[in-house]
């Protein structure tokens, strides 16, 4: 007949296209609901960047009760020109309440060559002349991390190597 192809439709396209157009607002919807409630809807990030939760992994008593409670401290500030903390940074937490400095001592991220990821991001509490707050660590600590708080030690400043007297494995 003098019908060609082109000027037919599928019923099943007709429907599909039907079923388009009432589910693009739903989604268009959602999209500004958890743009409005502050929730992220891309991929985590693999590195320390402020809010970040990290797992105190030393025996101070701060330390321990913030995580027994389950209220992790949180990153709210990095001492580096970059925005991102890597394994022997020292970075600012907020933890029950109150601002300690710490020293990241394993991060769940890519590492470089002979730096070893660990399951969780890791620190140790120091007060400001460099010395823990507690009296040992807990879980091992990267035998690459020796050589940065070396670096980071100063003669009238901070003392990090304190940290490396008090871990008790390496990795």
């Amino acid at each position: 007949h003098g019908v060609s192809s082109g000027d037919s439709i599928n019923p099943q396209q007709s429907s599909l296209r039907q079923l388009m157009m009432n589910v693009k607002p739903i989604l268009q919807l959602i999209v500004k609901c958890t743009r409005d409630a502050g929730l992220h809807t891309c991929a985590p990030l693999q590195q320390i960047q402020k809010l970040t939760r990290l797992r105190v992994i030393d025996n101070s008593e701060l330390g321990k009760s913030a995580m027994l409670e389950g209220r992790p401290p949180k990153c709210i500030h990095i001492y580096s020109k970059i925005r991102f903390g890597y394994t022997g940074d020292k970075v600012l937490v907020a933890i029950k309440g109150q601002k300690k400095k710490a020293i990241l001592t394993g991060c769940h991220q890519n590492q470089k060559p002979l730096m070893p990821k660990f399951d969780s991001n890791n620190i140790v509490l120091i007060d400001d002349n460099g010395s823990p707050l507690g009296t040992r660590i807990l879980f091992p600590i990267p035998t690459m991390l020796r050589h940065k708080l070396v670096e980071m030690s100063r003669p009238k400043g901070a003392d990090y190597t304190k940290i490396l007297a008090i871990a008790t494995r390496f990795v």
